[in-house]
């Protein structure tokens, strides 16, 4: 189950993915339904996200603000949820929260503050995610682990936003095994920020279309998987 089935279909793709999901969660005796499977979209257009719907996904992901906005000038139906999960710039934070529903990047204070001021004026509460850079790699974005609570401490100053977790982006790497450390230490700060702040902090979104197995063994209740649903 650990392959990648070779299919043809955006539905035979999503029904592969599916099974390894549930697989992952039965190896790690979890329930299935607590993970969520977040549909990356950056590569793909708006047809391909509305069948993804209609095969009965309601969670999408996307990379860029400005790629999003001509993606979804149609919103999505209201059972369904757009996260913004790559980088975020402080001065697109009016449009991000405009748009997403839950933005899963914020890594900095000036980001927060940024989002802040928009949710405030625009009278829209927001859910964050704090984005961690748990493996201390240079060229990835995220908040460092030090720095961890100090922000969390920042976001809880303003009633509308809303702290759900934390998310993270493990090494590329062909074994899952060496990947499971990050993920375990993301599932760990999670554990220690709640005791700290008494925030739930339910989510943990972390694992990638190379790597969720590993990331559902370590806890990971929202998954972010491209290529392996939509191809490319």
């Amino acid at each position: 189950m650990s392959e990648m089935t070779a299919t043809t279909t955006l539905a035979d793709r999503l029904l592969t993915v599916q099974q390894r999901v549930q697989y992952a969660a039965d190896v790690a005796d979890r329930d299935p339904a607590t993970v969520t499977i977040v549909g990356v979209t950056k590569t793909v257009d708006r047809p391909a996200v509305d069948e993804a719907y209609r095969l009965g996904m309601r969670v999408f992901g996307e990379n860029r603000v400005q790629a999003a906005k001509a993606k979804f000038t149609e919103p999505l139906p209201p059972d369904a949820q757009l996260h913004m999960i790559g980088s975020l710039q402080s001065n697109k934070a009016k449009v991000a929260v405009a748009l997403f529903d839950v933005i899963q990047s914020v890594d900095r204070p000036s980001l927060v503050e940024a989002l802040a001021r928009q949710s405030e004026s625009s009278d829209k509460p927001i859910d964050i995610l704090l984005e961690i850079n748990v493996a201390g790699e240079d060229q990835k974005a995220g908040c460092p682990l030090a720095e961890a609570p100090q922000l969390l401490d920042l976001l809880r100053q303003y009633p509308r936003l809303n702290p759900l977790g934390l998310m993270t982006m493990a090494p590329l790497v062909d074994d899952q095994d060496e990947v499971r450390p990050v993920f375990r230490g993301l599932r760990q700060l999670a554990d220690e920020l709640r005791e700290r702040s008494g925030i739930a902090l339910p989510m943990l979104s972390m694992g990638m279309s190379n790597d969720f197995e590993a990331a559902i063994a370590e806890g990971a209740t929202h998954v972010r998987i491209g290529r392996a649903i939509f191809g490319g």
